[in-house]
């Protein structure tokens, strides 16, 4: 039998994460790095095709083509260490 908590609702310590998260996402600074890549992708050729390939930014600045996997899990790492 699991143990009741006093706590009950979102699955999330923070209940807003949603909220926060769409307030970020809208902000104009995300707006303007996400629009920069989705240029970059386009330009590659590389955007919507459906090859797997995602702009990745290295630590000098520039970017490279890398597979989504790669570039996605990195974050993941991080977090995770």
């Amino acid at each position: 039998m699991a143990r009741s908590s006093k706590h009950s609702g979102a699955k999330y310590a923070n209940g807003n994460y949603k909220s926060y998260q769409k307030a970020y996402d809208g902000s104009k600074l995300q707006i303007s790095k996400r629009s920069a890549l989705n240029k970059e992708n386009r330009r590659r050729g590389t955007y919507g095709n459906g090859d797997g390939k995602d702009v990745s930014h290295k630590r000098d600045g520039s970017t490279v083509l890398e597979s989504m996997k790669i570039n996605r899990a990195r974050v993941g790492k991080k977090r995770k260490a």
